[in-house]
């Protein structure tokens, strides 16, 4: 038979805390306008001291097992997608597996900053449709604002924190139509994070904290995003016009709008969480496509895709027949 891999179950997991514009203008020179009219972002979520990357991704994943009606021993693949890691080593994944009480199953993490789930989806797709997996779960999972410079006004408006996650099953019928990654290492000092373990400014103080080039980084997301969409419609011999969804990064406002113009799609068939959320990097596709289909705007035998850009940079598109 030919195998594809199927979305079987989908869940996410936002904290409890919300940091507005107006509690970060209070510490930096900036206001809820500025922001809200650059970046489309009105607050975020801030995970709690005692919360980690592992922690926020068991409750996304447990959720997705749930609405699979999956038992967690069918599991044979845990990938979990994360830049803030609970330990250089073991793995989230790991950590992962060890929460949910997996015995019998692999399971690492990838590193592919904002583009990480869908780096993980094209994996964890290749596994099922070669053969040498039935089911794979997916966690995007980050705690942006432990590396964010909260004095930096350029960085600490756009980030925020969470968890998404997606149960893959082997099926007969239709699922992840194709997957497309890429990565250029030209671009790294565009927008990066030194290791906090060995990174220190002048005075010898931590300073391991997001830097980036604001419009450059946009320059270049816009063009390899327009290109990641022709890429993917080529490669399944698709008009635009059968897309039903367009599920993007949560970046920026106005590169997920210059996506929607590409794919001549309205904003109202664009899923956008930026606005409560803001960026919450490999988390941020998953956890919008949880919210889209979780109430009810994604239906089953829509065509959705998938699209991220990030730090390296990289760049990805997932089409799925949900």
């Amino acid at each position: 038979m030919t195998r594809y891999s199927r979305v079987i179950g989908t869940g996410g997991y936002l904290p409890e805390e919300i940091r507005t514009n107006e509690h970060i203008s209070n510490t930096v020179d900036t206001s809820d306008s500025w922001i809200f009219e650059r970046t489309g972002i009105k607050s975020r979520h801030i995970a709690a001291k005692h919360e980690t990357a592992s922690s926020m991704a068991e409750i996304a994943a447990r959720q997705a097992i749930a609405a699979a009606a999956c038992d967690l021993e069918d599991i044979d693949i845990i990938i979990v997608a994360t830049g803030t890691p609970d330990r250089v080593y073991p793995s989230t994944g790991c950590l992962l597996q060890q929460r949910l009480g997996i015995k019998n199953c692999v399971a690492f993490d990838i590193q592919a900053a904002c583009s990480g789930s869908i780096f993980a989806l094209s994996i964890a797709d290749q596994y099922i449709k070669s053969g040498a997996a039935k089911k794979v779960l997916v966690v995007g999972t980050e705690i942006c604002s432990r590396i964010v410079d909260w004095t930096d006004r350029s960085t600490c408006i756009l980030f925020g924190d969470g968890a998404g996650a997606v149960l893959l099953a082997v099926s007969e019928e239709t699922g992840i139509l194709s997957t497309h990654i890429h990565s250029d290492g030209e671009y790294e000092d565009l927008l990066y994070c030194p290791n906090p373990q060995v990174a220190t400014d002048a005075n010898g103080q931590q300073a391991g904290y997001i830097n980036m080039r604001g419009n450059e980084v946009f320059k270049v997301a816009v063009n390899t995003l327009g290109r990641i969409v022709d890429e993917t419609l080529e490669a399944n011999n698709m008009d635009k016009s059968e897309i039903d969804w367009l599920v993007p990064h949560q970046a920026n406002i106005r590169i997920i709008a210059a996506t929607a113009k590409k794919l001549k799609m309205s904003m109202d068939q664009v899923v956008v969480t930026l606005e409560t959320q803001g960026n919450t990097s490999s988390a941020s596709v998953l956890l919008a496509f949880n919210e889209a289909v979780r109430d009810g705007r994604i239906q089953r035998g829509q065509v959705v895709l998938l699209e991220a850009f990030g730090a390296g940079f990289t760049w990805g598109s997932a089409l799925i027949r949900y």
